[in-house]
């Protein structure tokens, strides 16, 4: 895991000028998420409290998220705890991932009480618990941990709070030259009698007698029990010290000139060289945060400076904004990929279905085109019986219609008479002349069809939380999906969605549909007649609009960046974007959402830059 106990030390370092600060407002725009707006100390901000499993962080944040109607249960008491608090304390526990947030704060009586949120960022054990200080009694926990989960530790309301199991680890920034290397040497006797020592009658034991042996025997704080130093130098590192993660371990090998595949051993000097060049600036607090990938091409992050990002790394000024950057939606991306699962099943279903079924209309509009071919056969047929006779099977007769007279072979049914195989063109004649409405009339829709599953699933690559339901609703709506929700009272459901709104460089508010509610709305309702209009021409994708009648190219090139991005065309250079006024666009009278008509246009050609668009300031507005 990137998120060592090094990150975790420059974390609670860059949190220390908030201590002081207030709790103004606490929100959880997700289930494992918590959001503190502080103010006062600090000059105020957003601290984002995640035990996600996947990616567990804490760090101050200014990303937008969309928060719940009805606030979940731990954030309604996490607010009447700790809401108008103020911060007193905020520390690391040793050099583990494990932080503590001491807030003072006033009952419902009026009375002093110091509450402490306790954030265990440890991948799928990750937690954010509250306890009382005076009683060390757990109040609740965004994560609960029942006696069937573990065996070692609660973590339910009433129980009181105890830490994860110790690892027994020697804090690195405490240990000198001399230790380390006698470290290293107990280490690698130890790695040795290990290898060598006969099997104790105990290893005999087996079952849970064994495990209740091994359970006892409580390791010692002094690196050994891991692998021998000169072996696994890196593995070694990792076992022996609090914090450190194989990244660091890994930096320090690089600096010490140690290569696994050389076959040497890890020089002692070198290696404490190495190791102390990364503790003293972490002991310093002297951070430098940096991302980048690794040799396997892997995303990384670190607290310190990686030699073997090279010069590729990116740098930061504050481990908050590294966090940022790194993580960026990725934890949101995850759930909303969940989530999404069935609907992209269902829509791809519903494409090929309709992919299917447009061949087979293609196919049948086809043979419909040879319509006239069977009434000229069938007045051929009916001009000349008497040169045709029963049990024929083709008959060459003389075509009236060719300007040549050229003669022409007409396939016969030989069980048929003359008259019948007439009469049987005919009908074909009059079957396809009437179907040829129809398949044009079902061509049209199947297209319609296939263009608007392609166009949800283009907003379901872009689609947050909030959009998944706008669409799962739409879809319930157009009758494609049954409603899930239980009966009874349904809640009313707002009219105004939720937009993303972009502020162009120029200071103009540019608004972006991600999906056909916010589509139809941004287009239909919020725009005047004189704002400008984006879209990818032809291609799926947002509604973008500049609600503004004076701007400059800057703007216009900013918006339809927008419309590029927010599209299926999001990876392609020299995209296409159709601009005009609001009121040059319509919606055709019952037409599918989001689906609208326009006309005077301009197309520019612009590609997408991610980055360019994600230096836009932006905000959530409903």
């Amino acid at each position: 895991m990137a998120l060592d106990g090094i990150v975790t030390r420059a974390i609670v370092h860059e949190l220390q000028p908030f201590i002081g600060a207030r709790v103004g407002k606490i929100y959880q725009p997700s289930t494992h998420d918590l959001i503190f707006i502080l103010r006062g100390a600090g000059g105020g901000g957003k601290l984002l409290l995640s035990a996600n499993p996947t990616y567990p962080r804490l760090h101050l944040s200014d990303r937008n998220s969309v928060n719940p109607a009805e606030a979940p249960m731990f954030c309604m008491l996490m607010r009447k705890h700790c809401e108008g608090g103020t911060i007193e304390s905020i520390t690391q526990v040793g050099m583990e991932r494990i932080i503590h947030i001491q807030i003072r704060t006033r009952d419902e009586l009026g009375d002093v009480s110091a509450k402490k949120i306790i954030i265990e960022l440890m991948g799928r054990h990750s937690n954010i618990i509250l306890t009382d200080l005076a009683t060390g009694t757990i109040i609740d926990g965004i994560h609960h941990v029942t006696p069937s989960i573990s065996s070692y530790r609660i973590v339910m309301p009433g129980a009181a709070y105890m830490e994860p199991p110790q690892q027994h680890k020697l804090n690195p920034l405490a240990v000198g030259q001399a230790e380390f290397i006698r470290l290293m040497a107990s280490a690698e006797e130890a790695a040795l009698l290990a290898g060598s020592e006969e099997e104790e009658p105990e290893d005999m034991i087996e079952g849970d007698i064994a495990e209740l042996l091994r359970s006892l025997e409580e390791p010692k704080a002094d690196g050994s029990g891991g692998p021998a130093p000169s072996v696994d130098p890196m593995g070694w590192m990792v076992h022996a010290f609090s914090g450190m993660s194989p990244l660091i371990a890994g930096e320090i090998l690089l600096r010490a000139g140690w290569r696994h595949n050389a076959g040497g051993t890890a020089d002692p000097a070198q290696l404490w060289a190495a190791f102390d060049s990364i503790m003293s600036p972490v002991r310093e607090f002297q951070f430098s945060p940096v991302t980048g990938y690794n040799a396997k091409g892997k995303p990384v992050f670190s607290a310190i400076p990686l030699t073997s990002l090279g010069g590729d790394a990116k740098h930061y000024s504050s481990i908050s904004a590294c966090l940022e950057d790194y993580y960026g939606d990725k934890a949101e991306r995850d759930t909303v990929k969940q989530r999404v699962s069935d609907l992209i099943r269902f829509l791809s279903n519903e494409r090929s279905k309709n992919v299917k079924k447009l061949a087979k209309l293609q196919k049948d509009l086809a043979e419909a085109d040879d319509a006239d071919q069977y009434r000229i056969w069938g007045e051929l047929l009916f001009a000349s019986l008497h040169t045709v006779s029963k049990g024929d099977k083709e008959a060459k007769l003389v075509n009236y219609y060719d300007e040549n007279q050229a003669e022409i072979t007409i396939p016969l049914d030989p069980l048929l008479t003359p008259s019948d195989n007439a009469q049987r063109y005919f009908k074909k004649y009059n079957k396809y002349k009437n179907s040829l409405l129809v398949i044009e009339e079902q061509r049209i829709k199947t297209n319609e069809e296939i263009i608007y599953m392609e166009m949800l699933l283009q907003q379901l690559e872009h689609a947050s939380l909030n959009d998944i339901e706008e669409i799962r609703d739409e879809l319930v709506n157009q009758g494609y999906l049954r409603d899930r929700s239980k009966k009874g009272k349904k809640k009313k459901k707002s009219t105004r969605p939720t937009l993303q709104v972009y502020t162009s460089s120029e200071g103009v508010d540019i608004y972006v549909g991600k999906n056909n509610l916010q589509n139809e709305y941004v287009t239909n309702r919020l725009a005047s007649a004189n704002d400008t209009w984006l879209h990818t021409k032809d291609i799926p994708g947002s509604h973008v609009v500049i609600r503004s009648e004076e701007f400059g190219d800057a703007t216009l090139e900013e918006a339809a960046q927008l419309a590029a991005y927010y599209s299926q065309a999001k990876q392609s250079s020299s995209v296409p974007v159709d601009c005009t006024l609001i009121r040059h666009v319509r919606k055709p009278s019952g037409a599918k959402p989001g689906f609208v008509i326009y006309d005077h246009q301009k197309t520019l050609f612009v590609t997408p830059d991610e980055e360019r668009i994600k230096s836009l300031p932006n905000v959530l507005r409903s």
